[in-house]
């Protein structure tokens, strides 16, 4: 399969004192990478596009740890999602050869981060945005950091590629209060609770 060829990157960092109520101490960071590829499969259908997925780990690495230094190093991050926009000329299942490459090059950063990434794709023409969800690392159930970052690049994806993305956070929502699961009773066996 070919090397993905990458036209360009973006990183936003957001840094979050409040959302109307009392500034937290320390801010939430959120935190998205990403890279605007050109899609291989693009206008024509191909049965056998499995095989891309391996060449987009070391990509998925090499974002995975931009980001996670950007939000202050891989030891703060407790939340983490991954999304991916196809252009025109794709299809969505050209987005969904994100899903492992984009969820094991995080848990490699990250080290033992049990819980599974959550993910969402799209087709969409250049401007599309994207909702990605995120859960705590470990454990899918802790309610305080179900979350999401809206993402995309103003001139991507073009009809000839597809927009990855990953998603990282430092913490719970700011000002969660809903009850659940808390991030200090995770117990840590089956990435749910």
């Amino acid at each position: 399969m070919p090397e993905p060829v990458v036209r360009k990157y973006a990183l936003t960092v957001e840094e979050i004192f409040h959302e109307g109520g009392k500034p937290a101490d320390v801010p939430l960071k959120k935190g998205v990478m990403l890279a605007v590829i050109e899609n291989p499969f693009a206008g024509s259908y191909h049965e056998d596009i499995a095989g891309f997925m391996k060449d987009l780990e070391p990509l998925g690495v090499s974002m995975a740890k931009r980001l996670a230094e950007a939000l202050g190093g891989a030891a703060v991050i407790e939340g983490y999602g991954k999304g991916a926009i196809v252009g025109q000329a794709g299809e969505l299942e050209h987005g969904a050869l994100w899903h492992v490459p984009g969820g094991y090059s995080m848990r490699e950063v990250l080290g033992d981060a049990k819980a599974i990434v959550p993910s969402t794709k799209k087709v969409g023409g250049p401007g599309t945005r994207l909702d990605v969800p995120v859960t705590h690392i470990n454990a899918s159930y802790v309610r305080s950091h179900f979350d999401a970052m809206e993402v995309g690049i103003p001139d991507a994806p073009r009809a000839g590629e597809i927009v990855l993305a990953l998603v990282m956070t430092t913490g719970a929502r700011v000002h969660a209060r809903v009850g659940g699961l808390k991030a200090e009773d995770i117990k840590g066996e089956d990435g749910l609770r």
